[in-house]
């Protein structure tokens, strides 16, 4: 047999090796929609009908980094930065044209080559100048701080020789300051930050300054330590002059934006991010489009102090989109596209190389999305894009040094639309801006204007008028606050009192809350309500023995209610307060398995999370084995709260209780999951008599965990490393060169850990996504066994392949076929949970592909040092056998 036989061979044995059927799944569609179809970084593109696909640039392969961010200047010409490097200039042909090759120069910077420029998150010409956002550590190699900086040409050579710090940023890294943006009047400038960068002094603040972490829910920060110096308002976004001399705050709360966009009518939009790590938990929150108005809150606090998107002091998204790592998101205002795309904003997902399309449709004073998935490939970590001046979207891969690429997608019907877009204002939209302009301080119409508007029907209306009043001198409109019989205006105005008036009015806020018929409310605003007590309580102080008695007679007998939402409002209240029989009442519900209006958190992705899994396998793998074993959320989100409680126990119900935590840590979440379920275990525990403590600490799981609490304690094996970067060359020599000789018991174990057995059987042991590896030492060499290893998908059978279904609402769904009927197709999309079918009707899908990529994770081995690296390939050779001749031999 010749060796490319082999390795064909070997790709039916070994592919799909690891658990995680994640790996690069690529995309191959008809060539009739992209140029230069035998470019495989071309044909891995999904696109639209009627788009057509380009790759201009590989920027790994001429060595120059990997560039994250893009614009152009007023020639037409491309600038780009790396992410730890320099400035590019590129001159590209036209569409066309006959060539794709652009013209690149590397730019010098004031002639100033040991400084330069570069380290851009942000790029934006505009004003004759370049922008650029620097987000830096200093170093020697690169002494530049974060910050904004305008480069200008002043001499007339074309090149930028005079560089001027606007403002210092500090921050760094993947959560500092990102990127900025032209206003939609081209007046000012927009800059976005994410979490990690902090606030700088502004000049005017339209989201009040006074933020706060504003949760009474135990805080319990990231046990791994993430973001546990970081508190409101989170990640923001400015509005500035072109000088650098006026900063308006226009937003904030966000965990890390990374762009902004505007569409026809200049109102704002935003890709958030979610924290993976977070999985599983009831204060996780998908990545998410926003739209940002004025004085925009939306609720990011460090730990699980985030809000709920249903409080009413801060707006929920219009999308939720699931994992991801959102990057770019640019309008599509100005494309030479069909009408539905020009009307869309784009929103890149980096970690599953995905471009949405968000089609905006006018809702009241806001607006509702459709998200539809206009170009994905595998892999494609997507960095940055921009609208050209030619009318074709270009867009950048890369990142974290990963490979990093220039393409180009252009629309090649004819029902391409270039005028200009008339936007359609509704009238709550007129009313919600015209509020606005009340919220850039003080002003002697402002009450007249916002009041009637607290109770508006229009959510974010109302938060339009709330703010506005806000900003007025408290004095001119508290009393009319505590006057309010309104109910709807009373709880605005009261959320407004807690937030802006002084503690001695706490009582008569109380009071104000107490005259409202709870029976006449909606469940949103009953819960409205909720978080009226909870802000009374955490601005003003605890309330008085006489109105704490008063708030439970209101708020008890309506516990439990009959909606997630409000359950959540009134046991944080009603535990806070401790109310007669909580405790009951609250484990009660943590018997429930679910509970009516989970939807109404908002917390649900839009995107089923089983069509990621396949898409990439570091996040698929943590996507995948929490969908195996989902927590229950609402029962943890009680769980947590009861943490906190101290009266009102029996034996029985702490028995109950503590249970409830060495169930938890069977489920499966992010990585901090169980850390964070400890963490709420030890506080709970400090309510526990001494004498009893052992007894609760070992019933709530203490024997599961490792002695830092933030994962299980596992009989199977932990790599000791330290890892690496296996290739073929250093893999082969490592096991051949080995001295010491490999040993059964250890390799067995590895097997398990590197999650072999999850796929694979063995010695008839084992799973069945893969193929049975018993005889797999006696038809391959060391070196073939490795190469399939760590390049996975240079061999994939079909028998072990994922599929990639192409569905006619333009969405593409991945999956391993198991089985199909006249009428559908049943897929398997999650390696942990291979018996959970889903059934894809055929009528729906356009066309289907095997994947030539593995679903095998190619960094399996990367966790090894050498001698486990020999270890788990002798075992292998073994096929599950310590009598095996490759033990007598040494391994080799």
């Amino acid at each position: 047999m010749n060796s490319n036989f082999n390795k064909a061979k070997l790709g039916l044995v070994v592919s799909g090796l690891v658990l995680l059927g994640a790996s690069w799944v690529s995309l191959h569609y008809p060539e009739n929609n992209r140029q230069g179809a035998e470019n495989p970084k071309v044909d891995k593109l999904k696109l639209q009908p009627g788009f057509k696909a380009e790759h201009l640039y590989s920027i790994s392969e001429n060595h120059e980094g990997s560039w994250v961010s893009m614009t152009f200047d007023d020639k037409g010409r491309m600038i780009a930065s790396d992410q730890y490097g320099g400035l590019y200039r590129l001159k590209i042909p036209a569409v066309g044209s006959g060539s794709t090759k652009p013209t690149v120069e590397k730019l010098v910077i004031a002639k100033d080559t040991s400084v330069g420029m570069g380290y851009a998150q942000g790029l934006l010409y505009a004003f004759n100048s370049l922008y650029v956002m620097v987000n830096n550590r200093p170093s020697k190699q690169f002494p530049k701080t974060s910050g904004l900086y305008r480069l200008q040409d002043t001499d007339g050579d074309d090149q930028f020789d005079k560089v001027t710090m606007m403002r210092e940023l500090k921050g760094e890294g993947e959560h500092g300051p990102h990127s900025i943006v032209l206003s939609p009047d081209k007046q000012s400038l927009f800059v976005v930050a994410g979490n990690h960068t902090d606030v700088p002094q502004m000049d005017a603040y339209r989201l009040p300054s006074n933020w706060k972490e504003d949760n009474l829910f135990p805080l319990i920060k990231d046990p791994r330590g993430h973001a546990n110096d970081r508190y409101a308002p989170g990640g923001w976004i400015a509005k500035i002059d072109p000088e650098g001399k006026r900063w308006e705050l226009m937003g904030a709360g966000f965990r890390n934006e990374f762009d902004v966009a505007f569409n026809e009518a200049g109102d704002m939009f935003t890709y958030d991010s979610d924290m993976e790590w977070d999985f599983g938990l009831p204060w996780y929150r998908p990545t998410r489009i926003c739209h940002v108005p004025s004085g925009a809150e939306f609720g990011w606090r460090t730990g699980n102090s985030k809000w709920l998107p249903g409080n009413p002091d801060n707006l929920p998204a219009i999308v939720n989109i699931g994992q991801g790592s959102p990057t770019n998101v640019m309008s599509g205002m100005n494309a030479k596209f069909p009408q539905k795309y020009r009307q869309s904003v784009f929103a890149f997902d980096w970690s599953f190389g995905i471009i949405y399309s968000i089609h905006l449709k006018p809702k009241g004073a806001s607006y509702e999305g459709e998200r539809e998935e206009f170009i994905s490939g595998t892999p494609l970590p997507l960095t940055d894009g921009v609208i050209g001046p030619d009318g074709a979207m270009y867009f950048l891969t890369g990142g974290r040094r990963l490979e990093s690429d220039l393409y180009r997608v252009y629309y090649g019907g004819n029902d391409a639309n270039t005028s200009p877009l008339t936007p359609t204002l509704t009238a709550e939209h007129k009313l919600r801006t015209s509020l606005e302009k009340f919220h850039e301080g003080a002003n002697p119409a402002a009450i007249a204007a916002a009041w009637p508007n607290l109770n508006h029907p229009d959510r974010f209306v109302r938060y339009a008028a709330r703010i506005a009043v806000e900003h007025q001198p408290v004095a001119q409109w508290q009393e009319k606050a505590l006057a309010e019989t309104d109910p709807v205006r009373a709880i605005q105005a009261i959320v407004a009192l807690a937030r802006q008036g002084s503690a001695d009015l706490k009582s008569k806020a109380i009071a104000t809350l107490l005259k409202i018929d709870f029976n006449k409310l909606s469940e949103p605003q009953k819960f409205d309500v909720t978080r009226a007590f909870e802000l009374i309580f955490l601005r003003m102080g605890a309330p008085e023995a006489a109105d704490k008695a008063k708030i439970v007679a209101y708020l008890n007998p309506h516990f439990p209610a009959k909606s997630a939402l409000l359950n959540r409002g009134l046991s944080k209240d009603l535990i806070y307060l401790e109310a007669p029989n909580v405790v009951n009442k609250t484990l009660a519900l943590m018997d429930l398995k679910t509970e009516p209006g989970m939807k109404d958190l908002d917390l649900d992705p839009a995107t089923a999370s089983n069509d990621l899994i396949l898409r990439n396998p570091q996040y698929g793998m943590d996507i995948a084995k929490m969908l195996a074993k989902v927590p229950p959320l609402q029962q943890t989100y009680y769980a947590v709260m009861l943490s906190r409680e101290d009266a009102g126990w029996t034996p029985e119900l702490r028995d109950k209780y503590f249970s409830w935590f060495g169930n938890a840590f069977k489920f499966e979440g992010g990585r901090s999951y169980v850390g964070f379920i400890d963490r709420a275990r030890k506080l709970a525990l400090q309510h526990v008599p001494k004498e009893q403590f052992e007894k609760y600490n070992k019933m709530s799981g203490a024997d599961l965990l490792t002695s830092s609490g933030n994962d299980i304690v596992k009989s199977d094996y932990t790599p000791k490393g330290p890892g690496r970067r296996w290739t073929l060359e250093n893999a082969v020599a490592a096991v051949d060169t080995g001295k010491i000789a490999p040993d059964f018991v250890t390799g067995k174990k590895i097997y398990a850990a590197v999650l072999c057995s999850s796929c694979h059987a063995m010695q008839g042991s084992g799973g069945d996504i893969g193929p049975d590896l018993t005889q797999l030492g006696t038809r391959f060499s060391n070196k073939d066994i490795l190469d399939a290893i760590i390049n996975p998908s240079k061999a994939v059978s079909d028998q072990y392949a994922s599929t990639v279904f192409v569905m006619k609402n333009g969405q593409s769904v991945v999956g391993r076929l198991v089985n199909e009927d006249k009428v559908n197709y049943s897929i398997s999309q999650n390696p942990f949970a291979a018996s959970e079918i889903r059934k894809i009707p055929k009528k729906d899908v356009t066309s289907k592909r095997y994947s030539q990529e593995s679903i095998m994770f190619p960094g399996l081995i990367n966790s090894l040092n050498p001698q486990e690296l020999r270890d788990l390939m002798a075992y292998l050779k073994s096929g599950g056998n310590q009598n095996n001749e490759v033990y007598k031999a040494g391994g080799k």
